[in-house]
């Protein structure tokens, strides 16, 4: 059956009184996960205001010489919604719908499928038909793929990892039966040349926007490796004028190999929009995604702070103007700023000189080289096991890492805490004091004292919004490391310590402390066990 204009238009017109199947199928994993069409339109949105601001107003939909590419594609949903805007802004120029839908198709939007099936499934998004030159392609190809590319790509393994990606050797040279997720655009070293290999010609896009994979599994799964930054990087690399993609947000203050990208990120003035999801089910129902979810807009024509938009349980956070490059890590909530400035103003040591660092004592989170019932030259060694707090006994000859700081008073503070995205949060797990003499597992880390009475005055401090506040500008994730610590100020520990003196101490206005109690609730010490 051929496809008339009438057909055609009518897929246009009546596909949005009908349920859209992009917003049914299930995700293939949390490392790739489908974009909602709401959230693709939203993006979309953004690119056309920044394109008429760029030029004079025009419209980007009506531009018969605007280039698109996802270099990721999973569902189609991008190119699918860059196609209808397209339709619709070019009836002027190309009134013939066939000829219109014809002319963008071969000559305005192109994709690279991430897997055979992904690819499959953006063509009958796309072109109706998973065979672009299918009898029920709304286009005209002479190919299968039409624009929409895939083609089973390899690893290049160098000491048992991937040179381009890190992956794992062992988890992924496995066989032709099974996909590489070896993705085309970040495995080369000339991604310009790559580019016209893929589609026949040295092609400039004007647009980029996608949803990149976010990481891979590597050594059997133990420790998963971030990919979607080299997605980022390799799309700068082609010179679109504007780049769009959303990605997950833990690169903002934290993440595996991820320092060099966020600093770039932060430093980069042609970033002109950033929406930040700290709850990634806001946007992507049903999956987790620890630290949140966010899209950006670069664009190589602006050099200037970034408009950044927080969205959290439906309240709509800006846009504010930032300087992203302000500090070394991303404060997300631009009314944090305020405060923040305040009290870094007094440039006073931070706590983290009496801060021990992670498995001071060397021993992981699953150690048992331990006993229960205490004997003759012991020392009580603190851990977590099951989510439950315990303490047994260790030969005080057996701590050969740190030994120094066995004789000191403690405020073991949890690690990990996540306790969910709802504001406002508790933000760290509840702080338990330890005597000298005293050690503990990597479940804890601790602040070390000399005397007990000191010990009281850190933990009080630390149970208050203040401290919990200011590190939680820097904990991006449920891990609440050494560096989550930064910018609370060192005191003064002769006294119990409550939010009002410091608040005083510090100048924090009115306004300011409702912000902060806003974020963070109060701590109740009755049950150390509530991690």
């Amino acid at each position: 059956m051929s496809v008339t204009p009438e057909t055609m238009k009518a897929r246009f017109t009546l596909r949005g009184r009908n349920p859209d199947v992009l917003t049914c199928i299930a995700n293939l994993s949390n490392d790739e996960v489908f974009t909602p069409p709401e959230l693709a339109n939203r993006m979309l949105d953004t690119l056309a205001e920044a394109w008429a601001k760029d030029h004079d107003g025009a419209s980007l939909w009506a531009d018969p010489n605007v280039r698109f590419l996802d270099p990721c594609t999973k569902s189609g949903v991008f190119l699918r919604e860059i196609t209808s805007r397209l339709t619709e802004g070019l009836a002027g120029q190309i009134p013939d719908i066939q000829d219109r839908v014809n002319y963008i198709l071969q000559k305005q939007v192109f994709g690279i499928g991430i897997t055979q099936l992904t690819a499959m499934l953006a063509r009958r998004s796309v072109y109706c038909s998973k065979h672009a030159n299918g009898e029920h392609s709304i286009a005209h190809f002479d190919t299968e793929a039409g624009n929409i590319w895939f083609e089973r790509t390899e690893h290049t393994w160098k000491n048992g990892r991937c040179a381009f990606c890190g992956a794992s050797q062992s988890a992924y040279d496995r066989g032709n039966k099974q996909e590489t997720h070896a993705y085309a655009l970040i495995h080369t070293s000339d991604i310009k040349g790559r580019i016209a290999d893929l589609f026949g010609e040295n092609m400039k896009f004007d647009v980029i926007i996608g949803n990149p994979p976010y990481q891979l599994g590597s050594d059997g799964g133990t420790r998963d490796v971030p990919i979607y930054q080299h997605f980022v990087e390799q799309a700068k690399q082609l010179e679109p004028n504007l780049l769009a993609m959303v990605i997950p947000a833990r690169w903002m203050a934290s993440g595996l190999g991820l320092n060099e990208f966020r600093h770039t990120m932060l430093a980069d003035h042609r970033l002109r929009e950033l929406v930040d999801y700290p709850a990634a089910s806001e946007v992507f129902p049903g999956v987790e995604i620890k630290a949140g979810v966010c899209y950006f807009l670069w664009d190589a024509a602006h050099n200037g702070d970034c408009r950044v938009t927080t969205m959290r349980s439906g309240d709509v956070i800006g846009p504010m103007p930032r300087n992203l490059g302000e500090y070394d890590i991303f404060v997300r909530d631009g009314r944090a700023m305020s405060i923040l400035r305040k009290v870094l103003a007094y440039q006073e040591p931070s706590i983290n000189s009496i801060l021990a660092r992670d498995k001071e004592f060397g021993w992981t989170s699953n150690f048992d080289d331990f006993h229960q019932k205490e004997r003759a030259g012991d020392v009580p060694l603190f851990y977590i096991r099951k989510m439950k707090r315990d303490v047994g006994y260790i030969a005080r000859k057996a701590v050969t890492k740190s030994a120094h700081l066995i004789d000191t008073w403690k405020v073991l503070v949890p690690k990990a805490y996540n306790g969910g995205d709802a504001v406002p949060h508790q933000i760290l797990g509840k702080p338990q004091l330890a005597p000298s003499p005293s050690v503990c597992t990597q479940s804890f880390l601790f602040f070390y004292v000399a005397s007990e009475s000191e010990a009281q005055s850190v933990q009080s401090y630390y149970t208050t919004r203040f401290f919990r506040f200011l590190a939680s500008l820097r904990k991006i994730t449920q891990d609440a490391t050494h560096g989550t610590y930064t910018w609370v100020p060192l005191q003064s520990f002769d006294c119990t310590w409550t939010d009002e003196a410091l608040f005083d101490k510090y100048g924090i206005t009115k306004a300011e402390r409702a912000f902060i109690k806003s974020q963070v609730r109060p701590m109740l010490l009755d049950n150390a066990d509530d991690e």
